[in-house]
């Protein structure tokens, strides 16, 4: 697959856009009214007859706009589905920081009232009885620790380092 500019690729999803909203061909000057992209429509017809060539866009006929081809709507899915592993994986990390955040949370609680009590304090997370095991994931940290990842039923995220006597393949 060629590469395109970022313009390119604009141009091409707002067609697609319109097009899936409207049902018609979709023209330059439509393009260069419904987006931010601050081009003239000279400026995208040139883009849109070098996506023509490049077999993203098809014009049905002289006076009409743009439709896109197979192969442009494949470029704009396989665009579609790049930005949500991105948002899937940023979800995740954010998770994993909360997760974090909130058992270093805890402990901070559990020392400050043992301190201002002058008790022994315990404190627990529920517990999540007949979970299931989603997925699993296991990596190595250092020759000597292993970082756990585990999915239970329900995306509840867990993450423990063990530590290992010896280096596991």
């Amino acid at each position: 697959m060629e590469q395109l500019d970022d313009r390119k690729v604009k141009i091409l999803q707002a067609i697609i856009r319109n097009y899936l909203e409207t049902g018609e061909p979709v023209g330059s000057r439509t393009i260069s009214k419904y987006t931010d992209l601050s081009l003239s429509s000279a400026t995208i017809r040139n883009e849109m007859a070098d996506l023509e060539e490049l077999g993203y866009l098809i014009q049905p006929h002289t006076s009409a706009g743009r439709i896109p081809t197979d192969k442009g709507y494949r470029l704009y899915v396989d665009t579609m589905m790049e930005e949500k592993v991105e948002e899937v994986n940023t979800m995740r990390d954010q998770l994993t920081e909360k997760s974090d955040r909130i058992e270093t949370l805890l402990q901070q609680v559990v020392k400050l009232l043992a301190v201002n009590t002058n008790y022994a304090t315990m404190i627990t997370t529920p517990k999540y009885r007949s979970r299931k095991v989603k997925f699993i994931q296991l990596t190595e940290v250092d020759p000597t620790h292993i970082l756990a990842v585990i999915l239970l039923e329900g995306n509840i995220p867990k993450n423990k380092i063990i530590p290992v006597s010896e280096p596991v393949e």
